[in-house]
């Protein structure tokens, strides 16, 4: 999928859909789709992301939003997906019971 997001009425409603990396089925756990849950609110309570629908797959998501407070879209969602991709690694690798620790890319 694009990393360059290109929306034509920054202002206007978005729809978006975004996997994880190799579909891996992540969002099965509660623990990860609630981190992902903390950051949509993280981003509408501080970024101005207004939510207007949204569904969490177990590998994808799919959202229709808008900015509210002027940024630009592509960076609200690139700043969504950072945070959480970091968060949600970082929960991966510290979890002694997950086995999807080998399906992560390795760090150089």
């Amino acid at each position: 999928m694009s990393r360059n997001y290109k929306f034509h009425n920054p202002e206007g409603l978005c729809f978006i859909s975004f996997a994880v990396v190799g579909w891996l089925d992540v969002f099965t756990r509660n623990e990860y789709k609630d981190l992902f849950l903390d950051s949509l609110r993280f981003c509408q309570k501080e970024k101005g992301l207004e939510i207007h629908a949204w569904c969490i797959m177990s590998s994808h998501v799919h959202l229709v939003f808008r900015s509210i407070k002027g940024q630009k879209p592509e960076l609200l969602i690139g700043d969504l997906k950072r945070y959480t991709s970091k968060s949600i690694v970082k929960a991966i690798e510290e979890n002694p019971r997950e086995s999807r620790k080998c399906n992560l890319p390795q760090k150089t």
